[in-house]
């Protein structure tokens, strides 16, 4: 057994399905023997984008993502991707090909200390150094991927570990000897050596079991403490991150939980579509303004950061329970009057088993204010949608799209303005059905995270909604939607500016410098890659060219609508920091 099948072997045992990747000779036994095993390989154009599918991956399925890339710029262009998943809590599992251990240092192609670029990037990093600790170390590495505080993992895989030991031999030996003399002796001593440490116990190689998921359940203390708070509240609010439905295992329960406790809710980040789109206790306007008059405000799984104003968006006099994953997210900015460092998921079941609250006298009526709101919001948002623009106007665009939505469906969010002009028009159906990048704010992330979601949900509807800055990043993706047949519905919000960007500059600075595109023909481009393309450029064209786009893809064929969305001034005063 090679070092790609023990490798394959502790893929299949964790239930991975897919093995994302960019091919590369430094990596190619791992890719074989994987799909010797049934796991299905999938290979991206940019190394990225197979990190944000096994991102994706993980979130819908609790189990770690794998992506495999090869040695030096393989690895160097996962860093953005694996950064995201490590600030979104997701937890992967990167195998990264590398120069020979006998070679490393002495010039060989595409060998940079790798382990140091990305340490800063992972949980953990691991350089195997006999095959037979590939199997122990990537058992290890998936237990840490999701223990704690999810997130990723590196397994840094030399190339002689991969490959049958017979065609390592033959490389060491036509390769390591100078033809003769003592210096020619002592270096072919030195491989023999080398090779010997190399398979050194690989016939006691034992693979330990698969390692089990440990959760972190919250003190009794902390219950009771937050449920005097809450108990006490009048005007309470809860707001739940992804870390509610992270793994999504847990869900379910969480959603029982908010229903028990009866507590207004605003939900963020992957949370959003766990409760379905119309939800009594659900809110989605004004969120600063109730946070502001609230007394008691719980947070689940999320944290005093830019999102809230580092904390300032939540009165001084107000109470605040929170329960993180993140000993460091619990407290940052502004420390809780009741923290819980464990799973938010089983905070929320644990509070909601010992809490009557919802025939709470004072709720009623301040849901009811809350959402008297969001209705005059909602009312708001469809006059503007119906408003003439220099194109099709960019909300009524997205309030079609939400009236077309199958309860199956899961968006994708790639994207500054379109995309965050959808976050208000737009209701997801299910748990997980809306995926986005997550805190760091990764444009680039919509390719990827579709092309696992589809694989995944091959019956839901899987919709990208692209701003057209950030389809530059991954738009040759669409020859991988349509090599693996995954067709999934594009959306390019297509403005020819980055106009999240525009939005502050150009009215701070007087100056658009950096901020234009062109009006690019993206339907062509998708054509090119044998997807089909559809341009939209007059409102009444909108229904019908969805239908289209709806049509395609559940005939088998990736499709792209390329909309020249007009300028509207939903988004004014928005910043971009």
């Amino acid at each position: 057994m090679n070092g790609g099948a023990i490798i394959a072997e502790v893929l299949e045992r964790h239930g991975v399905e897919f093995l994302f990747t960019l091919c590369g000779g430094h990596i190619s036994p791992i890719l074989v023997e994987a799909k010797s095993r049934g796991i299905r390989v999938i290979d991206t154009r940019h190394e990225a984008n197979a990190v944000f599918a096994a991102d994706a991956s993980a979130r819908l399925t609790g189990i770690p993502g794998v992506a495999a890339v090869t040695a030096g710029p393989g690895v160097t262009n996962t860093v953005t991707a694996i950064k995201n998943a490590q600030m979104a809590h997701s937890p992967i599992v990167l195998l990264g090909g590398a120069t020979a251990g006998i070679l490393a240092g002495r010039g060989a192609l595409q060998d940079i200390d790798q382990v140091s670029i990305i340490d800063s990037c992972v949980k953990r990093s691991f350089r195997a150094r006999r095959v037979a600790d590939l199997g122990p170390l990537l058992e290890e590495a998936f237990g840490i991927a999701q223990s704690g505080v999810p997130g990723p993992v590196f397994v840094e895989c030399a190339v002689d570990l991969l490959y049958d030991e017979s065609v390592v031999r033959e490389w060491f030996g036509s390769k390591g000897g100078t033809g003769g003399g003592l210096k020619g002796r002592l270096l072919d001593l030195y491989v023999q050596r080398y090779l010997r440490r190399l398979y050194a116990g690989r016939d006691r190689m034992t693979i330990p079991e698969a390692a089990t998921r440990a959760t972190q359940a919250p003190r009794e203390s902390a219950i009771r403490a937050a449920l005097e708070r809450l108990s006490a509240a009048k005007r309470p609010v809860l707001v739940a991150g992804s870390q509610v439905v992270q793994p999504p295992d847990q869900a379910e329960r969480a959603r029982r939980a908010i229903d028990r406790i009866g507590v207004p809710v605003y939900l963020a980040g992957a949370a959003r579509g766990l409760l379905g789109p119309d939800h009594p206790l659900q809110l989605r306007h004004n969120r600063k303004q109730a946070l502001k008059e609230a007394d008691a405000v719980i947070l689940a799984g999320v944290a005093n950061d830019f999102r809230l104003d580092y904390g300032r968006q939540i009165r001084g006099s107000c109470s605040i329970i929170a329960a993180n994953r993140s000993r460091h997210e619990l407290e940052l900015n502004r420390k809780p009057d009741v923290g819980a460092h464990c799973d938010p998921a089983l905070f929320l079941e644990e509070l909601s088993r010992t809490s009557s609250n919802p025939n709470h006298p004072d709720w009623p009526p301040w849901i009811e204010q809350l959402r008297s709101r969001d209705r005059s919001r909602d009312i708001e948002i469809a006059q503007m949608a119906s408003h003439g623009t220099d194109g099709v106007n960019p909300l009524g665009l997205l309030r079609t799209i939400d009236e077309i939505l199958p309860d199956d469906s899961t968006l994708v969010a790639d994207g500054g303005d379109f995309v965050a002009t959808a976050a208000y028009a737009l209701h997801p159906r299910r748990t997980l059905g809306w995926l986005d990048p997550g805190p760091f704010g990764t444009l680039g992330v919509g390719a990827g995270f579709a092309l696992a979601a589809k694989l995944l949900r091959p019956e839901s509807e899987v919709w990208i909604l692209y701003g057209d800055g950030s389809l530059g990043f991954s738009i040759a993706e669409i020859d991988t939607f349509v090599r693996h047949h995954v067709p999934v519905i594009m959306i390019v919000g297509n403005d020819g500016c980055w106009s999240q960007i525009a939005r502050e500059q150009v009215v701070m600075l007087k100056d658009d410098v950096g901020c234009m595109l062109e009006r690019t023909a993206y339907h062509e481009i998708a054509e090119g890659f044998g997807a089909r393309g559809l341009l939209l450029d007059k409102s009444s064209d909108v229904m019908q060219v969805l239908e289209q786009a709806r049509s395609t893809a559940s005939s088998g064929t990736p499709v792209l609508v390329n909309a020249h969305i007009g300028a509207t001034d939903f988004r004014k005063g928005s910043i971009s920091m």
